[in-house]
């Protein structure tokens, strides 16, 4: 049969949770555009039941991804930069079209958001490094300071770039141990809903990334009011709605992290997604065990070690 006389066959886009594709418990969809306002697909319309059931997945998944050695979480993060080379072409055409950039810009971004997920493989292991160590005490004692992971973490994702940016703020929170929810961008979810069937091939436990679509401020206030969610970066949120949800973090002492003052408006334009990322982004959702353990008794000899 030749390709003019047969029907085409349609995405159909998917939520991520827990390691599986439900569609919206809503059962809506919305409708998303390129920059010209064309029709690309439809998106599902997330609820906060939706939301919910992130937070379960999650949670669930924490144990076993904080307990994995650091050196074991390096591989899988690099696992996913080798599936998302190997669908390259597909991550071209949907940046391409959810950013209105041509092919050859869209694919250096596609190139970047692999290469990101490799900058943070390799910092998995590393970061411990940085952010703990031996404290220097008066006593016999040796004081350690080591970094754990902070807990759930809901991520509201760049509304403009929707694959590099969103790599950008989701690499680093698992890369130490977190686990997460990541609101996709409200106009251009289908990088973030393609990148979770990337995730699912890619060793990633089920629960340690959950991908959501649809109206950021409608999923976002739950999970800043969630009991169970521990951070939320607020990167994807606009100043007016960024207040609102910091307020409602405050209720259990949430980790928050602010938009950068390029993100402040929640388009965030102004982000240079492609610049080095730094370590600020892995540093943001650990916490820090510091443990006091004796030395022994001193004597003319010195230590008893």
């Amino acid at each position: 049969m030749s390709d003019q006389n047969r029907l085409g066959v349609f995405k159909t886009y998917k939520l991520y949770v827990g390691g599986k594709f439900p569609r919206s418990e809503s059962g809506r969809v919305y409708e998303v555009t390129d920059s010209k306002g064309a029709w690309l697909a439809n998106a599902p319309q997330s609820s906060r039941k939706d939301a919910r059931d992130a937070v379960v997945a999650a949670r669930k998944a924490f144990g076993g991804w904080s307990g994995a050695t650091a050196y074991n979480r390096g591989q899988i993060l690099y696992r996913v930069a080798e599936m998302l080379e190997g669908r390259k072409e597909q991550f071209v055409r949907e940046v391409a079209a959810s950013e209105g950039l041509s092919k050859s810009k869209a694919a250096a971004v596609v190139d970047a958001a692999i290469d990101r997920w490799v900058w943070y493989a390799g910092w998995t292991d590393k970061i411990g490094q940085i952010s703990g160590g031996a404290n220097p005490v008066a006593g016999p004692f040796f004081n350690l300071s080591t970094p754990e992971p902070t807990g759930v973490v809901a991520v509201l994702a760049p509304q403009k770039s929707s694959l590099l940016g969103l790599v950008s703020v989701i690499a680093p929170v698992i890369a130490t141990g977190n686990t997460a929810i990541v609101i996709a961008s409200a106009d251009a979810p289908l990088p973030a809903l393609s990148l979770g069937e990337v995730l699912a091939t890619s060793d990633v436990p089920g629960g340690v990334v959950n991908i959501l679509s649809g109206a950021t401020a409608e999923l976002a206030a739950p999970l800043a009011a969630h009991q169970d969610v521990n951070a939320i970066d607020l990167t994807g949120a606009g100043a007016e709605l960024a207040k609102e949800l910091e307020i409602a973090a405050a209720d259990n002492l949430k980790r928050v992290l602010r938009p950068q003052p390029a993100e402040a408006d929640g388009s965030d334009a102004s982000t240079d997604w492609l610049a080095a990322p730094g370590t600020h982004r892995l540093t943001a959702f650990l916490e820090t065990k510091t443990v006091w353990h004796p030395t022994g008794a001193l004597g003319a000899s010195g230590s008893s070690y």
